[in-house]
């Protein structure tokens, strides 16, 4: 569905985006992570024909990116494309017009959005009288109300509550049934965990790593982490690297790689003679992943 290819693109002197390469199937949710400044709006730009590369090619549904292409796209950016005194139908109706589609199918296809995003019940409510959640649902109504192949969701539950993002995370569930290709770019590990067929972690322009989660954990061998909380980090890293634990640092947290599942009992009996202020174990997650990509390159 889309194929990036040797891409690049430089604002004077800085590079943006160095040589990326990146392809979704069709019916895929791809997890694009990173921190500011990684390339993800620039990369957005180009795949909606908004900017230009200085070299390399992007194709949506194998066709060049052009003004065509932008019909076969939706896009809801992390700020709300929405008008706040119109109702929710005048908004997409708008939107639908924009997009060229004549008043018979206008009228039917703001429907079915609605139904959609589970706001037809405020079909004629003004958009400033919705909730952040519902309001975010209707970003993504506007993204969709086109019927669009690839729809690109650019922070979508970024400031939302956890019963909103629940929600929203529902929605994109539904949208990947119903066979929409989503590209998703997130700040939220745990939201590209739980959605997402294909992650790629990028950093300054470049995708350092990409798979499925189970994929992208074969980059730490770990069976799985511990986290040590002890007064005496010098004493806790002997004794477990004497142990074959590998010890890394997570923000201020003291963690070490398992190479095998271990009963808690035995952790604790292989650091004998240190005072253990909190220990817990956890499976590898895509934040140990994403901080050992990154902090490597």
């Amino acid at each position: 569905m889309l194929s990036i290819n040797n891409l690049n693109k430089s604002y004077g002197k800085t590079k943006v985006i160095n040589n990326l390469n990146l392809h979704i199937k069709s019916g895929e949710i791809y997890g694009l992570i990173g921190a500011n400044g990684a390339g993800k709006t620039t990369t957005i730009n180009i795949i909606c024909n908004l900017v230009k590369a200085d070299s390399g090619n992007v194709q949506i549904n194998q066709q060049p990116i052009s003004a065509a292409t932008k019909k076969i796209i939706g896009i809801a950016p992390q700020e709300n494309l929405l008008y706040k005194t119109l109702t929710c139908t005048e908004n997409l109706d708008f939107f639908a017009n924009i997009y060229g589609l004549d008043k018979k199918n206008r009228q039917q296809q703001v429907q079915a959005t609605l139904a959609a995003v589970n706001l037809l019940d405020r079909a004629n409510s003004p958009v400033e009288t919705l909730s952040g959640g519902m309001q975010r649902r209707l970003n993504i109504a506007v993204a969709l109300v086109h019927q669009p192949k690839l729809v690109i969701l650019d922070e979508p539950t970024t400031g939302l509550d956890i019963e909103a993002r629940y929600e929203i995370w529902e929605l994109i569930r539904q949208l990947k049934n119903q066979g929409i290709t989503i590209l998703l770019t997130t700040h939220l590990l745990d939201e590209a965990e739980r959605l997402c067929n294909k992650i790629g972690i990028l950093k300054h322009g470049q995708i350092l790593a990409e798979g499925s989660l189970a994929e992208l954990r074969g980059i730490i061998p770990a069976a799985e982490i511990l986290v040590l909380q002890t007064t005496q980090e010098t004493e806790a890293i002997a004794c477990a690297q004497a142990s074959g634990f590998t010890p890394r640092r997570y923000g201020k947290e003291l963690a070490f790689w398992l190479p095998e599942p271990l009963e808690l009992k035995e952790i604790i009996a292989r650091f004998e003679g240190i005072k253990i202020d909190a220990i817990a174990l956890s499976p590898v997650r895509l934040e140990h992943i994403y901080l050992e990509v990154t902090q490597k390159n």
